[in-house]
């Protein structure tokens, strides 16, 4: 077992149609708006950016992300990503009655070298930092939604 790569699911209930979250989901730029953890996203081109992320644990991560896929009409959007984290990620967006069913993998290997020497002691934390950050992910994404009149 490779104690440095993961596998994330996360799925988010959320009280908006598809078409509205994902127009959110769709710009990375503005994730500092709503998710705390994302504390900036620096474009570089139309389908590249810099993020810089920290969640409750003492460190943060950076890496490149680049779109891979944007498909609307599926309701997809995935980036690979390199740096701290290496790997990808990918939202998959259904409709959920009124509301929306958001399905978040993500497959990564971890390059920060902390990370890397605290692998096997500090795995069950990792894990529950990543469990942290998307539920605060979802709180952030919800009051956005209403704050701009998109929930339903």
């Amino acid at each position: 077992m490779d104690w440095c790569h993961y596998r994330f699911r996360t799925l988010w209930t959320l009280p908006a149609p598809p078409a509205a979250v994902y127009d959110v989901l769709q710009r990375p730029e503005d994730y500092p708006r709503w998710w705390p953890q994302v504390r900036e996203v620096v474009r570089i081109d139309d389908t590249t950016g810099v993020l810089r992320i920290r969640s409750f644990l003492p460190y943060g991560l950076s890496f490149t992300a680049r779109e891979t896929r944007r498909d609307p009409a599926a309701g997809v959007l995935e980036i690979e990503m390199t740096g701290d984290l290496d790997g990808w990620a990918r939202w998959t967006l259904t409709a959920d009655g009124p509301g929306t069913l958001a399905r978040y993998d993500q497959e990564v290997t971890v390059g920060k070298p902390l990370m890397r020497l605290l692998a096997v002691p500090g795995r069950p934390l990792f894990r529950a930092n990543h469990a942290l950050m998307m539920r605060a992910g979802r709180r952030g994404f919800v009051a956005h939604l209403a704050a701009y009149g998109q929930a339903v």
